[in-house]
């Protein structure tokens, strides 16, 4: 499972380092992974410091720190 979160983590920052900023609520069906694997890995990249998160409305999207 290790392995699977890290993959998707690496996944999550090919996609926003093409983007601006994605709502996390799209990135399961992006990746293809469950919400789970998804969630774990976005925590990966916070614990690495790599992602930011900013909420509008009832939405909120993550992005690469620059």
């Amino acid at each position: 499972m290790k392995e699977t979160i890290g993959t998707s983590a690496g996944k999550i920052w090919r996609i926003l380092n093409k983007s601006d900023e994605v709502a996390i609520s799209k990135l399961p069906k992006v990746l293809g992974e469950s919400e789970a694997i998804t969630y774990q890995a976005l925590g990966w990249l916070a614990c690495e410091g790599k992602i930011e998160y900013r909420s509008k409305g009832r939405t909120t999207f993550v992005s690469l720190i620059k």
